[in-house]
């Protein structure tokens, strides 16, 4: 049985509590176990699900003031616990309609938004390029105007829900400024022509992942969300919000790992005793659940400053950093425990050991975070007059 004396702690509100156990419980009973092999067909099976019970609502929100930060992350770290493919599928439809939420014209939060939450809509975030990555101003991607339109040409990779979305939130160079002050968002629906899937990525814990291709890709003017050149901005402000929920997903694989390392080790008969019984496992899950509450308390704190409007640059950075690195130590330490069983194909760890890798690469790679942590340290502490 997972510790959930967290929710007691006074970042959260009696809703946020209640929220918890009304989705552990339908979680168990919806999306509990392995997804099998259409990872394609299991994530529009789960992205109906959630929208169908309402969990969905919460991911999509109707703006900056409506996106509860805090149940995001509550959510994210359940649907974790219970089944990795769920949080992906909840997080993406966050994600790629999160910027419509915070940007977008009330005709385009009409047009794509109800849909979402129903579960009708599957929604990507596509910013990523083969050669921009980290470094989004090294963006290729470009959109140019023409009359009331833009016209795109480029790559996007490495996009989540690529081959699968409905349409995708993309980040082209339109040129207003160098860098990454020239930059702007456009929806592009899937069957906009022009715009193709240019291959199928397979990685080690299977999700909808592709390559995006334009070519001459026209899209109305009116589908840019924010102003021309801001684009950069958009991107770092929607990713405020869902890279805070990165670091409770972890949260979620780290206390699976922990609840199943804990079960193994009180039942495993060795030597005479139980393998809980040594000192070395001992230590061990001691390290395991120190670390768990560390990453716990600044991924809530990172999400309740949110949801009190203050800015969270730098401590999203500092949670999304501190949860992945320590829930990749963790099912480290539950898959060692379980010895050969822990590396069988589908076990419980297994799975875990796959799904928590990419997490501390996307939405900024630990190393990235590090940056922005010590960037956003000399930018507070610099003389007023050299801040901008």
């Amino acid at each position: 049985m997972p510790d959930k004396t967290y929710l007691a702690w006074p970042f959260f509100d009696e809703r946020h509590a209640a929220l918890e156990q009304t989705l552990d419980a339908w979680a168990a009973q919806h999306v509990a176990g392995a997804h099998g092999h259409d990872v394609d067909a299991a994530c529009r099976t789960l992205v109906r699900q959630l929208g169908e019970a309402g969990w969905l609502e919460h991911a999509v929100g109707k703006g900056a003031d409506a996106i509860d930060t805090r149940a995001i992350c509550l959510i994210r770290e359940t649907l974790a616990r219970h089944n990795g493919l769920a949080d992906f599928a909840f997080a993406m439809q966050g994600l790629g309609s999160g910027t419509i939420s915070l940007f977008g014209s009330a005709a385009i939060k009409a047009q794509y938004l109800p849909r979402v939450a129903r579960g009708e809509a599957i929604a990507a975030f596509a910013l990523s390029e083969p050669q921009a990555g980290s470094d989004v101003a090294a963006m290729q991607c470009a959109a140019v105007q023409d009359g009331d339109s833009y016209i795109l040409n480029g790559e996007k990779t490495w996009i989540s829900n690529g081959g699968i979305a409905d349409f995708y939130v993309v980040f082209a160079r339109t040129g207003e400024l160098p860098g990454a002050r020239g930059i702007s968002a456009f929806v592009v629906d899937a069957d906009t022509p022009g715009f193709s899937i240019a291959e199928r990525i397979d990685v080690i814990a299977p999700h909808p992942l592709a390559r995006l291709s334009f070519n001459d890709c026209r899209v109305s003017a009116s589908a840019r969300l924010g102003e021309a050149g801001q684009g950069f901005k958009v991107a770092m402000a929607t990713l405020d919000v869902f890279r805070t929920s990165v670091a409770a997903a972890a949260l979620g694989f780290a206390r699976r790992a922990m609840d199943e390392a804990l079960a193994h080790a009180t039942t495993r008969k060795m030597f005479g005793q139980t393998l809980a019984d040594f000192q070395l496992t001992q230590a061990k899950l001691a390290e395991m659940a120190t670390g768990i509450d560390a990453a716990a308390l600044l991924t809530y704190r990172a999400a309740w400053q949110r949801d009190q409007g203050h800015k969270v640059t730098k401590e999203a950075a500092m949670a999304k950093m501190t949860a992945t690195e320590t829930a990749q130590k963790v099912i480290d330490a539950a898959v060692q425990m379980f010895g050969g069983l822990g590396v069988v194909s589908e076990h419980p760890v297994e799975r875990l050991y796959r799904e928590i890798r990419s997490l501390r690469i996307y939405e900024g790679a630990t190393e990235v975070q590090q940056l922005i942590i010590a960037r956003e340290l000399l930018r507070e502490t610099a003389p007023a007059s050299q801040k901008g």
